[in-house]
């Protein structure tokens, strides 16, 4: 019998394989005396316009979250992803804001030339930091795209009030297979795509002293995430918005998409994707990709 590795191999689809097989470059940039990591894919030869796409992940995440969906969008785009400080291959910081994501953000997207009037696409912890670049520098994108990150009225706040996700406790592992054994999704939920959840998994690891952990700092997220304005950006972002979320989401509910709608304007399209829960693109990923295009497509033409 085949180790469980070779057998979700053995399951990848040929889109998947296709994806993760297409040449990307690993840079960094420094902000703030940070080094800040991110991954290129460079746009098609032939492709008809010089402009780019910033992929921003989620909470303890990494770049490579996104090296599966980032080279479908090579034919029109050059594309990056980046790890924001504090979590994958980027360094870690005393403290974090979502004042220093933004310039990240804002630097990454200048020394991977991702050109004039560029999209940003972020997703949960990267939605609200997407929130935050586009309320203060939305006039140099094209459009920023929130992907399931729950911004929720006070009413719901107060009926159902949430806590910071507990990312303290770090464990120190003997070997890298068994610090795969235990990785999970946050926040937990089923997914159908194992090969998916095993691609990241692997890139989520790195050895430590003792032993092997994970690609984030315990302080990465903190308590100011669920302390800043974030209806307020969402309310002042200065470019053209979209909202994708899940069906199945327990995070963005159909009234919390309602509710965020209300503080994004009537011109922002809010995009359901049916059969996903929280992460969207690892459940649903073609159905993803294919929203995503069309928002881009969409606002490229009404330019």
């Amino acid at each position: 019998m085949l180790p469980k590795y070779l057998q979700l191999q053995a399951e990848q689809p040929d889109w998947f394989h296709w994806a993760i097989g297409q040449p990307k470059q690993s840079s960094f940039v420094t902000v703030d005396n940070c080094p800040i990591h991110y991954l290129l894919w460079p746009a098609a030869k032939n492709a008809p316009r010089k402009r780019g796409i910033l992929l921003v992940h989620g909470g303890g995440a990494h770049a490579h979250w996104w090296a599966f969906i980032a080279p479908y969008f090579t034919r029109d785009f050059r594309v990056a992803a980046l790890d924001l400080s504090g979590m994958g291959d980027s360094g870690r910081r005393e403290s974090y804001s979502s004042e220093q994501r933004a310039e990240e953000m804002r630097a990454v997207i200048a020394a991977a030339e991702l050109g004039d009037k560029p999209f940003v696409v972020g997703h949960s912890f990267g939605g609200f930091m997407t929130t935050k670049f586009a309320s203060t520098y939305g006039e140099s994108l094209g459009g920023a795209v929130i992907v399931d990150s729950p911004i929720r009225s006070p009413e719901q706040e107060q009926k159902d009030p949430r806590s910071p996700p507990n990312m303290g406790n770090k464990r120190v592992y003997d070997s890298f297979e068994a610090t795969l054994s235990r990785f999970r999704l946050m926040p937990e939920q089923p997914c159908d795509n194992d090969y998916i959840v095993e691609y990241i998994a692997r890139h989520s690891i790195m050895p430590v002293e003792g032993g092997w952990s994970w690609k984030f700092d315990a302080g990465a997220m903190g308590s100011r995430r669920f302390g800043e304005p974030f209806r307020d950006y969402l309310q002042a972002v200065n470019c053209r918005a979209a909202l994708i979320f899940g069906e199945k989401s327990k995070l963005v509910s159909r009234d919390t998409a309602s509710y965020m709608s209300t503080l994004m304007g009537p011109q922002a399209p809010i995009v359901e994707i049916p059969e996903a829960e929280h992460h969207v693109m690892l459940d649903q990923p073609i159905a993803f990709v294919a929203a995503v295009r069309m928002l881009l497509e969409s606002w490229i033409r009404a330019e």
